[in-house]
């Protein structure tokens, strides 16, 4: 056995418990290093309800939060790197609608680089979604919204205005925008791994995106994309081949955030053992991603702990925590 097989071996023994107890329907973990060794296995359902279908390998996940770091910073980084925008200006430069019946606001203010790092005031949590169905409306109605200013928190509006941006800048919608190699809007139920049976859309959610913002935007900034395991594999790997130490994704904005990205500190997804040169990000459908630059790999787990409810304690947290710490333990 190799040392890529006896790590990845121990790393899948809580995602294993965590099925076996319960917890979760099914999940895939993967891993790549710098050498471009893999290993990836899953284990479980895809789905349960109403009927029962098996986790596979070649299953697609909704990736939720990923997207915000898959797709998002991907594309205003790029776009940053071009020249095409500034990152230290306002949000105003490319969204001139913004907030524009109160031109001395605080959100008028708001830059591309603050949204990336989650360095701005507004609220954590914004039921979008309950404002109507209209996508065009919606998007209009938020860039209106008066927000009350508060402490920085992890927003999912940091980068639903990112999308807004995009969108702007490449002239259509985000669903109609080239996700990427292995990715996709949206994914064959029969192949996708099932999120919630959703109380307001009336349905188990399967190859449909479960954010509920992103499902009445019809595609947004902050998720909707969906992957596989090879996939998000893929993704990882080329960043261990070209995100150097100055890459603005290894670059801190704050104690616990990059551009775009999560950084290691106590009681991270991650777990404790990871170096300094770790970045990470989580979705809230139960996937997560974790690129440790120092030691030359790469982790993924992906599951669907949201199904058939999201109101359920599925362990997540410790589950990911201990995969990282197994991982990277020895």
């Amino acid at each position: 056995m190799t040392q890529t097989e006896a790590r990845f071996n121990r790393a899948f023994a809580p995602l294993e418990t965590a099925i076996g107890n319960g917890r979760i329907p099914g999940g895939v973990l993967g891993f790549v290093d710098a050498d471009g060794n893999r290993a990836a296995r899953a284990m479980g359902h895809a789905q349960t309800v109403p009927h029962t279908r098996p986790m596979a390998e070649d299953t697609w996940f909704d990736l939720a939060s990923l997207t915000k770091v898959l797709f998002t910073t991907e594309r205003i980084l790029s776009l940053a790197d071009a020249g095409k925008i500034d990152l230290d200006a306002p949000l105003t430069s490319v969204l001139p609608d913004f907030r524009h019946y109160n031109l001395d606001n605080w959100e008028r203010k708001i830059t591309f680089r603050q949204c990336l790092g989650h360095q701005t005031p507004f609220p954590g949590v914004f039921p979008l979604y309950t404002y109507g169905r209209d996508p065009d409306l919606l998007r209009t109605f938020l860039l209106q919204h008066e927000f009350q200013a508060g402490p920085a928190v992890y927003s999912d509006i940091n980068f639903i205005l990112l999308g807004l941006a995009l969108e702007r800048i490449e002239g259509h919608w985000i669903r109609e925008m080239d996700p990427g190699t292995g990715f996709a809007w949206s994914a064959d139920p029969a192949s996708s791994a099932a999120t919630e049976d959703c109380y307001w859309r009336h349905r188990v959610l399967a190859g449909e995106v479960h954010d509920d913002n992103c499902s009445a935007l019809q595609g947004a900034g902050h998720a909707g994309l969906f992957g596989t395991i090879a996939a998000v594999l893929d993704f990882a790997a080329t960043k261990l081949d070209r995100a150097g130490p100055d890459a603005l994704i290894r670059t801190p904005l704050s104690g616990r955030r990059t551009h775009g990205w999560e950084r290691p500190y106590e009681g991270w997804s991650g777990g404790e053992h990871c170096s300094p040169a770790t970045i990470g990000h989580t979705g809230f459908t139960g996937t997560g991603l974790w690129i440790d630059f120092d030691r030359g790999h790469a982790w993924t787990l992906l599951t669907n702990r949201v199904h058939p409810t999201r109101h359920f304690d599925s362990g997540i947290i410790a589950l990911r925590r201990a995969v990282g710490d197994l991982i990277n333990a020895g």
